[in-house]
């Protein structure tokens, strides 16, 4: 999965990514992957669309 790492200013391919459940407005849930970047460690996060 591909985000973007906001220390690197750089789209890169995250490392250990998961898909977790954020909290939303209204208290919908929106999906999200989470992992962290290969060259600097940073958590990244990228905001998937409806089930």
């Amino acid at each position: 999965m591909e985000g973007y790492c906001v220390k690197c200013k750089k789209k890169r391919e995250m490392k250990n990514a998961k898909e977790v459940s954020m909290k939303g407005k209204g208290g919908v849930k929106r999906r999200a992957m989470t992992g962290t970047c290969p060259e600097c460690g940073t958590k990244m996060f990228k905001i998937l669309g409806k089930a």
